[in-house]
C-alpha cells in the first residue's frame, strides 16, 4: 500500500516533476481500488482523454465519472505495480489486476497504463492495454 501523496504543485506555473507524476499515478490506483470516484476524476484535467480497448475515448470530467460508476465492468479489485518508468511528463506501468466483475466471475490479468501529465500534474491522458490473447 502506498501513502497517501501530494496533488499537484502550488504554484500552477512550476512544471510536472517525474516523482509527482509517479505519485499521482500511485495515488490513481489507491482511488479506483477504494472506489472513490470523485477523488480520482479529480486527479484528471477538466479535458483529459481515457483511452481503453472495447471503448470508445472517453473525455473529460462527466464522462470518465460515467465509466466508473455506470460502465466499468468491474466490481471491486486490486492493482500491483510490478514496474513504473516516467520521463518528464509521462508514466508507463506495467502490472497485475486482481478482481471480481458485476456479474460475479473473477478476473486476473495483467495491463499495461500509459499516462500523460499536465505541467499542473493532473493527468491529461491514459491509455490502457490489457494482456489477453486476441490475434
Amino acid at each position: 500500500m502506498v501513502a497517501a501523496t501530494p496533488t499537484a504543485p502550488a504554484d500552477p506555473a512550476t512544471p510536472v516533476t517525474p516523482a509527482l507524476g509517479v505519485s499521482q499515478v500511485h495515488r490513481y490506483y489507491q482511488l479506483v481500488d477504494a472506489g472513490d470516484v470523485p477523488a480520482l476524476v479529480a486527479l484528471f484535467a477538466p479535458d483529459a482523454r481515457y483511452h481503453r480497448p472495447g471503448y470508445e475515448p472517453m473525455v473529460g470530467h462527466a464522462e470518465l465519472e460515467r465509466f466508473y460508476r455506470d460502465q466499468r465492468v468491474i466490481r471491486t479489485g486490486v492493482h500491483t505495480l510490478a514496474t513504473v518508468v516516467t520521463t518528464d511528463d509521462e508514466v508507463a506501468v506495467h502490472g497485475l489486476f486482481r478482481g471480481v466483475l458485476h456479474d460475479g466471475g473473477e478476473v486476473e490479468l495483467r495491463f499495461a497504463d500509459f499516462f500523460r501529465m499536465t505541467p499542473q500534474g493532473r493527468i491529461a491522458s491514459r491509455h490502457t492495454f490489457f494482456h489477453v490473447p486476441a490475434v
